[in-house]
């Protein structure tokens, strides 16, 4: 009984990590109908895929929304649960090595958390996220599945959605890329493929969090953002990435499982070996 279970259950996806004598097995994502079963199946997958039986599991730490439904212990093993701030920061340390950042989570909507020596602190966020790529493409491009608007969008063309700077002011400013977005959708045309309108979407939300980002670090000495959740998989994140930190003289980082930021740092705060951190 040596392996702790970190579970992430959001929204739509459910994600695990598992810790075997405090070093990292590996990490599995779910997608499921209702967050229970979703749950259920990431442990029951997590395990049957790294070769373990439930009692070599010693201990569960959930977070996320989805962990609110869980009033009992997961198959008789102790379970605990982490408030989601405090993993999404530990998590974004423990992947980078950096002893304190922002960390801007990317998910069904967006957070955004000071983690540091002095402890995780949540700034704020946004409704902004992945749920708004959904609503929205749902109702304008009549497309639930957000990896066909993934999909779709690679070849859109901004320029018939956004209004650029270049629109607006007709000449060059140094500051500032003629092609960044002044705004969004403010000149979507009538001729706008489904592609331009996909990728107008995934535009909107990447900026507004990028610029969430932005605003916080204009008021602290962190230089280091690093980006955390599911939507740190797209392409626009690494796009945004490069942008942002050059035009705005910050460190945006994407660290390898970004996407199971939060349930890395449930396992390490909340699991037995958290005095390791």
């Amino acid at each position: 009984m040596n392996i702790v279970l970190g579970v992430d259950v959001g929204g739509s996806t459910t994600k695990i990590v598992g810790f075997k004598a405090g070093k990292m097995m590996g990490v599995l994502q779910v997608r499921a109908g209702d967050q229970i079963t979703s749950l259920f199946g990431a442990i029951g997958n997590y395990l049957l895929k790294f070769g373990e039986g439930l009692d070599n599991v010693s201990q569960i730490v959930l977070t996320g929304v989805g962990a609110t439904f869980i009033k009992e212990p997961i198959y008789g093993i102790d379970t605990r649960k982490i408030d989601e701030f405090l993993a999404i920061g530990h998590g974004a340390l423990y992947l980078t090595g950096l002893s304190e950042a922002l960390v801007l989570s990317l998910g069904t909507g967006t957070a955004l958390v000071r983690a540091g020596p002095d402890g995780v602190a949540h700034i704020g966020g946004s409704g902004v996220g992945g749920g708004t790529i959904v609503g929205l493409a749902s109702q304008m491009l009549n497309k639930s599945d957000i990896d066909a608007v993934i999909e779709m969008a690679e070849n859109g063309d901004l320029a018939n959605v956004d209004l650029s700077v270049k629109d607006i002011i007709g000449s060059e400013i140094p500051s500032l890329p003629p092609d960044l977005t002044a705004a969004n959708f403010g000149k979507i045309k009538s001729m706008a493929s489904d592609a331009d309108i996909a990728l107008g979407i995934l535009n909107l939300v990447f900026q507004t969090a990028g610029l969430l980002a932005v605003f916080a670090a204009r008021n602290d000495t962190v230089r280091d953002i690093v980006m955390t959740g599911t939507l740190t998989t797209f392409p626009q994140a690494e796009k945004m990435q490069a942008l942002f930190s050059e035009l705005y003289g910050l460190n945006f980082i994407i660290p390898q499982h970004s996407v199971f930021a939060t349930a890395i740092g449930a396992c390490r705060v909340g699991g037995k070996f958290g005095s390791n951190l």
